[in-house]
């Protein structure tokens, strides 16, 4: 069992997990779901964190691994919610903008074109940009050297220029 101390410091990172358990899934209860699993087996292994290194990065780590074995395989199942509308059409980012039609425009075409990346590339790049993970976390989520996720954000971020080319200049 996980001390109080351990298990205080990881619920810290609640919010940040929470968010990129949505970002993965695109449904909230399932990100809860996820969040939920991550957290039992951070706590039922906790004996194996080295105390003095990343926990935040274990965290994502656990989380990420256990959405590449569990989750995954709901992906290739027919994306329709109970309305009968296609759920590739939900908002990556749960806090979209609601200003004006233009931004709400923008950030759809945003989250299309980052759904058109590759797993990778859209993972390193959520971390790294979205999340502000220092690099080196990234990698120990990733389980890459810090050079691998610097070419994935170079080759992330020059896919969605080309997918975004319209915007060049607004």
């Amino acid at each position: 069992m996980a001390s109080e101390d351990f298990q205080r410091q990881a619920l810290e990172h609640l919010d940040a997990l929470h968010n990129f358990a949505v970002y993965l899934t695109r449904k909230p209860p399932e990100a809860d779901d996820l969040v939920q699993e991550t957290y039992l087996r951070a706590f039922r292994f906790s004996h194996r964190f080295e105390p003095g290194t990343h926990l935040r990065a274990w965290l994502f780590q656990i989380l990420r691994n256990t959405f590449l074995t569990f989750y995954r395989l709901r992906e290739r199942e027919a994306p329709l919610a109970e309305d009968g509308v296609p759920d590739w059409d939900v908002p990556m980012f749960h806090d979209a903008p609601e200003e004006s039609s233009g931004a709400v425009d923008a950030h759809t075409d945003l989250e299309r074109a980052l759904r058109r990346l590759p797993e990778e590339f859209r993972t390193v790049l959520l971390l790294a940009e979205v999340e502000g993970m220092p690099l080196e976390d990234v990698a120990r989520v990733m389980a890459c050297p810090v050079g691998t996720v610097k070419s994935r954000i170079f080759r992330a971020k020059e896919r969605l220029r080309a997918l975004l080319r319209d915007y060049e200049g607004r």
